[in-house]
């Protein structure tokens, strides 16, 4: 969320220096309503209990938006090793339909979910990695910090060389 801010919070400041087509209102409220639509997108509830594992989403996020899942354990076939585009490894369970449903990976308790899958399903998890380690989210944080800098400093030169009213 905040790196989407820092990278959308310039963006009216400099369409009114700049002159620019797009006013700066229409900017806040697509800002506005990007913010609410990544918020929702990143609302992912994860539920685990002794019948299943289930994928949700609170119910003001529209079905067509983000539709959430769920699975039986007894259902569990399988958990599937994928590459991604990027070159990570990704997790599917496998249900006996043939049908995949993506193992979240961006959960607290990450290494808690994955001994309660091997618990649940006796399929072995001891190879089951989390797709970003926290060093990653230190890095990004890092530059999201470093970035909010910069845009304070942009939309404060600009405020005071007296381009924005």
């Amino acid at each position: 969320m905040a790196l989407y801010l820092a990278l959308t919070i310039p963006l009216p400041f400099l369409s009114q220096v700049t002159a620019s087509l797009v006013p700066p209102a229409l900017l806040w409220l697509g800002i506005g309503f990007g913010f609410v639509a990544l918020y929702g997108a990143l609302s992912e509830r994860v539920i685990l209990d002794e019948q299943k594992i289930q994928v949700s989403y609170p119910r003001w996020v529209p079905r067509f938006f983000r539709k959430g899942w769920e699975l039986p354990w007894t259902e569990v076939k399988d958990l599937k090793l994928r590459t991604t585009g990027q070159g990570g490894i990704v997790y599917y369970f496998v249900s006996h339909s043939g049908q995949g449903y993506l193992l979240p990976m961006r959960v607290v308790g990450f290494s808690k979910l994955v001994q309660l899958v091997q618990n649940k399903t006796g399929i072995d998890t001891s190879d089951v990695r989390p797709l970003a380690q926290p060093w990653m989210y230190l890095i990004l944080l890092t530059f999201t910090l470093l970035l909010f800098f910069v845009d304070s400093w942009t939309i404060w030169t600009a405020v005071s060389l007296g381009k924005l009213t």
